[in-house]
């Protein structure tokens, strides 16, 4: 149902799965684990998997922590997007890499939940992308010292929303890891 012209290909995004990132993300094994599944299956179904990676002032390109978990391999064909914004479209070559591939809807799972998956999610939507977020394969950190709520609560209101997004020509869904088809509905 996208809006894009002849871009009826399905991708796996993974999203900011770094070292530094997701060392205290809420149930971080049990969520990469479920991001190694999907890009096992991903990658055993010859659908595209497209990885992007943040940088900032505390997130130095280059440094330790800025690496992806060592659980998660990126295969040395498979895109790599450097991003120093939350949303994974903006400054970088995401679109271009999305559309070479012709791909127009997009499966997202990876961290942060209510900063770069939020954020992503949000702006592939208003580009015309039909967005399936992996449930279960997104994680924050706790960040309830500075008024947000647990991490647990920001994933499961971030999952009870994101199931109702609706806009015209687009679909919006929310799917465990075990439950994601990556052929079009």
């Amino acid at each position: 149902m996208t809006t894009l012209d002849s871009r009826p290909n399905t991708a796996l995004v993974v999203i900011d799965v770094q070292k530094d990132v997701v060392a205290g993300a809420h149930e971080r094994d049990a969520v990469v684990e479920r991001i190694g599944e999907l890009v096992d299956r991903a990658r055993s179904e010859g659908v595209p998997v497209v990885w992007v990676q943040h940088g900032a002032d505390d997130l130095q390109p280059g440094s330790d922590g800025w690496q992806y978990v060592p659980e998660l391999v990126r295969a040395p064909a498979e895109p790599l997007v450097q991003k120093t914004f939350g949303d994974s479209f903006e400054g970088t070559d995401l679109e271009e890499v999305l559309a070479a591939a012709g791909i127009g809807r997009l499966v997202v799972a990876g961290a942060q939940t209510d900063a770069c998956i939020r954020s992503t999610i949000h702006g592939a939507f208003t580009r015309g992308y039909d967005v399936t977020l992996v449930g279960d394969a997104h994680t924050t950190d706790d960040r309830s010292e500075w008024g947000a709520p647990p991490p647990a609560e920001v994933i499961a209101h971030t999952n009870l929303y994101w199931q109702y997004q609706q806009a015209p020509g687009r679909s919006a869904e929310v799917t465990d890891a075990a439950d994601v088809s990556f052929a079009r509905p």
